[in-house]
């Protein structure tokens, strides 16, 4: 923590690894709490919950004397291939996964009384899309909507269960009627659009939350928004404009 602002911690795979890229939600987060929070990317394209468990004390050590504020994660899509015949890749077994995923919860709300938790579901796919996008270095991967919810669901559950706040992307994304097109790059990795819906979506949990402090970016302090006579000069030419709240930049006027 630098300056004293919380840390928002983004923990997944591709989806978060990808995230500051084209237009990616974590990028959009980060400019949404420009001067509130700091926003930490640890994103590990291809990982499963299996991997995640084994770096859960090294990413988030427990005697660390800064703990995250809030961690977003995000687990699933990999898990939720189907398994190869030679045992090898990432295919975790849905009870298997449900069980990782509540012990990923629990190590990161044992961190401190003040780390609060948002798990994201499996978002849907495009199958047609994605079949004409994978790499040929790749053995055949068999990824299909019906298991993407699934294993969204079981995350929905398992975070109802465990009074987790969760953001079920399944659903969220198909809310859109040309979610297919509009929301993928290659049919699995989000596209700005998709990632818009994300970053909606995480934001109105922020917002609903019964969380103290309220950790909504329009709750959280702008570091060193005094003024100052350093700032632009008005057009009277005998004061400044202090220019810390302006979020005149952004396309999307976010809530």
């Amino acid at each position: 923590m630098l300056g004293g602002r919380p840390v928002f911690v983004l923990f997944g795979s591709s989806i978060v690894q990808y995230s500051f890229s084209n237009g990616g939600w974590g990028a959009a987060l980060a400019d949404i709490y420009a001067r509130k929070a700091d926003i930490l990317l640890r994103g590990y394209i291809g990982w499963n919950t299996r991997r995640a468990l084994q770096v859960m004390d090294k990413v988030f050590p427990k005697d660390s004397p800064v703990q995250p504020s809030l961690v977003i994660v995000y687990f699933g899509g990999n898990d939720s291939i189907a398994a190869h015949s030679s045992g090898l890749g990432p295919h975790v077994p849905i009870d298997e996964y449900i069980d990782n995923m509540r012990k990923i919860a629990e190590h990161l709300k044992s961190l401190s009384e003040k780390t609060r938790v948002i798990f994201l579901s499996c978002p849907p796919l495009n199958e047609e899309m994605l079949r004409t996008s994978t790499s040929t270095i790749l053995s055949e991967i068999v990824r299909t909507n019906a298991t993407c919810r699934l294993y969204s669901d079981a995350c929905v559950a398992l975070c109802k269960e465990m009074n987790l706040k969760v953001v079920d992307l399944w659903h969220a994304m198909q809310k859109r009627e040309d979610w297919m097109t509009a929301c993928f790059t290659d049919g699995l990795h989000l596209s700005e659009e998709g990632s818009n819906i994300v970053v909606e979506e995480i934001l109105k949990v922020l917002k609903e939350a019964d969380w103290d402090p309220c950790l909504h970016w329009k709750a959280l302090p702008t570091e060193f928004a005094e003024d100052s006579p350093y700032d632009l000069v008005s057009s009277s030419g005998d004061a400044t404009v202090n220019p810390s709240e302006w979020t005149i930049h952004r396309k999307i006027p976010w809530d």
